[in-house]
């Protein structure tokens, strides 16, 4: 069991770090994780509940280098990544690793179309879809994805930044647009954002008449979370990672002072996941802007919390 337990967090880890997940399955049988490319999806995920697609992104952020996935021996190795992440209070759990999703580089219509699609298979297949970033425009696609099942969607977001211009530098497909987009969608009182500490005079007005904004932290979360598990409604979780603080945090395109820590991080997600989540992302690492590691590990970290509070007894939770 404790092979087992360590091998599906090892899989997940790689599937963030973009290291070779076939060469860690290679080491062990473990019938609780499955492990394919990109090419081997087919929309048939058996027994696993939750499926991880990554969606790696290398143009160039607005303000520095943009987010994206890790390449292999970037910052850490899949020995690394497993003995930082491991976790006695993981439980049994399907995991599918959907590979690395080929995304159309300059042109964000065409990512967006297929990250979409790949989110639409997970959706059809009756699974929970996972998906790890790259830039935050990634939610979009998902979002666009959910709302086909769900027309009742509600987004919760974390986020150091507002991301509800209605363009940014002319483009409305842009990480700082993502949530005016998701907007478009599903419409007024049903985006829900926490952390906020950064945007311009226009978002702030937009988001007074149309979104519950909460500022700099978590405050109105407990609450939120009891009004949505009242009303059963389904619930897409976005985390861009810069809403933790730069101290802890530092490697992300567009950090902002004055954000929460890890732990309060990993309370959040802890509260939030009582709700009916039905997908969820977390996106805007930047390896190369933080070459101690820190920032990587950090991801990993929580990428393993998500994992663990998003277990709720698959097959049995329902989407």
């Amino acid at each position: 069991m404790f092979r087992n337990r360590l091998l599906a967090l090892l899989l997940a880890v790689c599937c963030v770090a973009g290291l070779s997940c076939a060469a860690a399955a290679a080491e062990v049988d473990c019938d609780s994780v499955y492990c394919f490319s990109a090419e081997d999806f087919s929309g048939e995920t058996p027994i696993a509940g939750i499926c991880i697609t990554s969606l790696p992104d290398k143009k160039v952020g607005s303000v520095m280098l943009g987010s994206r996935i890790l390449v292999p021996g970037d910052v850490l190795t899949a020995e690394q990544a497993a003995q930082m992440t491991f976790s006695p209070r993981l439980t049994e759990f399907d995991i599918f690793d959907s590979g690395d999703l080929e995304l159309c580089f300059g042109s964000s219509e065409s990512a967006l179309a297929d990250i979409q699609s790949r989110a639409a298979e997970i959706l059809h297949d009756g699974k929970f879809p996972l998906l790890l970033g790259g830039e935050h425009l990634v939610t979009l696609g998902a979002v666009r994805a959910m709302v086909e099942k769900y027309p009742d969607l509600h987004i919760v977001h974390f986020d150091a930044h507002a991301d509800l211009r209605d363009d940014y530098l002319g483009a409305k497909l842009s990480h700082a647009c993502v949530l005016r987009r998701c907007h478009d969608l599903i419409g007024d009182g049903r985006i829900h954002q926490f952390c906020i500490r950064s945007g311009d005079r226009t978002e702030f007005e937009f988001a007074a008449a149309h979104t519950e904004m909460h500022k700099f932290d978590f405050t109105g979360l407990a609450q939120l979370t009891e009004q949505l598990c009242a009303s059963k409604v389904p619930v897409y979780l976005t985390i861009d990672l810069d809403c933790l603080d730069p101290s802890c945090f530092p490697g992300t395109g567009t950090p902002e002072a004055g954000g929460v820590s890890f732990l309060q991080l990993l309370e959040a997600i802890r509260t939030v996941t009582k709700a009916n989540i039905v997908g969820a992302d977390l996106n805007e690492l930047a390896p190369t802007l933080d070459t101690t590691g820190v920032s990587t590990a950090t991801a990993c970290k929580v990428l393993r919390e998500l994992l663990i509070a998003l277990d709720k007894g698959w097959p049995g939770f329902q989407v």
